[in-house]
């Protein structure tokens, strides 16, 4: 246990020491010049030239690369070159918008697919699987930033009841922030939940088959008992996955849904960084993100040991 512990640490280690550098390299190669963009076309050589010897860009990539991983690991993350601020507050700040936005939408995923897939699956071809089938395709099939257009015009424009945009901040109360995040977790949660409640549909029915599920009812367990405390649970391992994936598209993939909302969240913070080539603040958000993916997978790959003792068994 305490040998695998160790090489998955160690792989999650060398995998973001890799990822941070290619990030790195991939913004260094980037079109444009941060200092032009930050004085305008009408700036002179030599006030180029000094803007970008004080914000190191006259230094060799792996010097740069070396100072950045430092500042990483000391918490300084740099200053914005389009907001003049620490790249750390902004995401501290950010992510108190993404991240209960995330929550948020997994909640309402799992509310939704976990309970759907698995009763179609107990009612195979019944009219709760055919229900299923067509929600997880459809679901799939939309994007999420349509959903979210479409339920700014129901609920926002034509009923009234909800917000259609912008984030009043966690000090104006939790009933008016979540009233913000309900439609954007919403138009979030349900391309997800197509996938999950597929997911979960196939797990279950493999599950059924098994010789324990058998076994359960031949000794006389009700249908319900069989399907919530056997095969549920063991089911888990795939719908675990499918969930870690998901956060962290949550995450890193609420771009579109967070500029249609006009929420400051992290997605929004990276479109912005991008197009103003504030490469300080855009490096430093892809690597907060591929570290989320990262580690969320890594404590995906762990749990896997709590959920099912046979995999312990096998370390």
């Amino acid at each position: 246990m305490i040998a695998l512990l160790g090489r998955r640490l160690a792989g999650l280690i060398l995998t973001l020491a890799a990822v941070s550098f290619l990030i790195f390299a991939v913004m260094d190669l980037l079109p444009g010049d941060p200092a032009s963009i930050m004085l305008g076309t009408s700036a002179t050589p030599e006030t180029l030239t000094a803007l970008r010897h004080e914000l190191g860009l006259d230094q060799p990539l792996l010097f740069r690369y070396g100072q950045w991983v430092a500042g990483v690991f000391s918490g300084d993350l740099g200053h914005s070159y389009t907001y003049g601020v620490p790249v750390a507050g902004l995401i501290l700040e950010r992510l108190a918008v993404t991240m209960p936005l995330a929550l948020l939408a997994i909640v309402l995923s799992v509310v939704i697919a976990v309970p759907l897939g698995t009763f179609a699956a107990a009612r195979r071809d019944g009219i709760v699987d055919i229900i299923a089938t067509l929600f997880s395709q459809v679901s799939i099939a939309v994007p999420a930033f349509w959903v979210a257009l479409l339920l700014i015009i129901l609920f926002s424009t034509t009923l009234g009841l909800m917000p259609a945009g912008g984030f009043p901040g966690w000090g104006a109360g939790l009933w008016p922030a979540l009233q913000a995040l309900v439609m954007p977790a919403t138009a979030l949660a349900l391309p997800q939940a197509g996938v999950l409640t597929r997911v979960t549909r196939t797990a279950v029915l493999e599950t059924l088959h098994e010789d324990f599920t058998r076994t359960a009812i031949a000794k006389g367990l009700s249908a319900r008992a069989v399907l919530w405390r056997h095969v549920v649970p063991n089911a888990l391992v795939p719908i675990l996955t499918t969930l870690g994936l998901q956060f962290t598209f949550l995450v890193a993939g609420a771009v579109l849904v967070e500029n249609v909302f006009n929420l400051p969240g992290l997605g929004r913070l990276a479109f912005q960084a991008l197009s103003q080539r504030d490469i300080i603040a855009m490096q430093d958000v892809v690597l907060f993100f591929a570290a989320l993916v990262v580690i969320m997978n890594f404590l995906v790959d762990m749990s896997y040991l709590a959920i099912d003792p046979r995999l312990r068994r096998d370390v």
